[in-house]
């Protein structure tokens, strides 16, 4: 696409009320952006939905001014633009009326032929959560899927973590312009989201996190998914509204399940009773549903200790590995162990990366 064509697409973008499905409709009937400030006025009022008031401000100029001015910005920061016509645009969200005639990307994202699920939820995310979400990402891992999601706090960033530590691309669809980062906390996530996966957005540079922002975005996570995942959420939220959204889109909605007197539970568990997610206990029932191809034999790692271990730990290590997931007293009581010492050797093996700690003071050898 040359400067010329995005020129004109960004001003389209800024006259007032041509949305994405009003640009779609208008650039289809004349060609292009450029056609569409050209036609004459017989021309436009024989397209349905376009009155006399969207006429009088097709001929407004300052947009031609707002658009050069975001052209430099796209130009000076280097962002990538994807039209809604083009290969590399997201396969799945061409096919929504309202997916955005224009994406603006920064990072290495590649998108081709690639399994893309988004992964949503509360921003208070839970130890339950973080554990369910740590192991989802970790089964799902050599199946090599996108994962997308906000960048915002609780569930969002919790995803974008596990999907970097296990190697996997990860997207960040943001409320606002690519010339900042909200929150600004997950600013020290920015350079390594972008080795792998990236952002987008459809906002200019002049947008800014507000409110209505975060609803529009949503549809763009829905959108280019095969599937979304709502985690944990309260029985109102941002991710319900992703949900219903993935379903007005015909795609498929998973949430986990929890107990009925758990807060951020009720979300997922209004959505399992009211038929609009599928339930979901493992990667298991997500790859059942799909119907994703195992193609290849999934080989389990060994994992390799190179650390030592004193007689204390490895008669830790030996019983965890033999009963799996256990709560420290029994650990303590089971190997002859006072409190205060077993709680020390878990210290010393979680930091040797020999046991990981789980809600409910569980602890299960890795």
């Amino acid at each position: 696409m040359g400067d010329q064509d995005l020129f004109h697409l960004l001003a389209l973008q800024r006259v007032e009320g041509v949305g994405d499905i009003i640009a779609k409709k208008l650039i289809t009937h004349f060609g292009d952006a450029e056609s569409v400030f050209k036609a004459k006025v017989a021309q436009l009022n024989s397209i349905d939905g376009v009155g006399s008031v969207l006429l009088k401000n097709l001929k407004d100029k300052s947009v031609f001014e707002k658009a050069n001015k975001e052209l430099e910005f796209i130009k000076s920061k280097d962002i990538n633009v994807t039209y809604f016509h083009d290969k590399q645009y997201p396969e799945r969200l061409k096919h929504c009326i309202d997916g955005p005639i224009l994406l603006f990307s920064s990072g290495n994202i590649n998108l081709e032929n690639k399994k893309i699920i988004s992964i949503v939820g509360t921003r208070q995310i839970t130890s339950y959560g973080i554990e369910f979400c740590r192991k989802l990402i970790e089964d799902l891992a050599p199946l090599d899927p996108i994962i997308v999601s906000g960048f915002a706090y609780g569930v969002d960033i919790v995803a974008h973590q596990f999907a970097m530590e296990n190697n996997l691309q990860t997207i960040g669809v943001v409320a606002h312009g690519l010339n900042q980062i909200y929150p600004k906390t997950h600013k020290k996530y920015v350079a390594k989201v972008e080795q792998n996966g990236g952002f987008m957005t459809e906002f200019w540079s002049s947008s800014n996190p507000d409110k209505e922002n975060f609803v529009r975005r949503n549809r763009i996570v829905a959108g280019m998914s095969e599937a979304t995942i709502v985690i944990e959420s309260a029985d109102r939220g941002g991710s319900l509204i992703t949900a219903n959204i993935a379903s007005d889109y015909n795609r498929d909605v998973f949430a986990v399940p929890g107990r009925v007197t758990d807060r951020y539970s009720q979300g997922c568990n209004n959505l399992i009773k009211t038929q609009k997610a599928n339930v979901l206990t493992s990667a298991a029932d997500l790859i059942y549903i799909l119907n994703w191809d195992l193609d290849k034999e999934i080989k389990p790692i060994q994992k390799q200790l190179f650390v030592t271990l004193d007689n204390d730990e490895q008669k830790v290590y030996d019983y965890l590995l033999k009963t799996g997931k256990e709560v420290m007293d029994s650990i303590a009581l089971h190997c002859d162990f006072p409190i205060y010492r077993i709680s020390g050797l878990l210290l010393n093996m979680e930091l040797k990366g020999l046991i990981r700690p789980l809600p409910g003071k569980l602890f299960e050898a890795i």
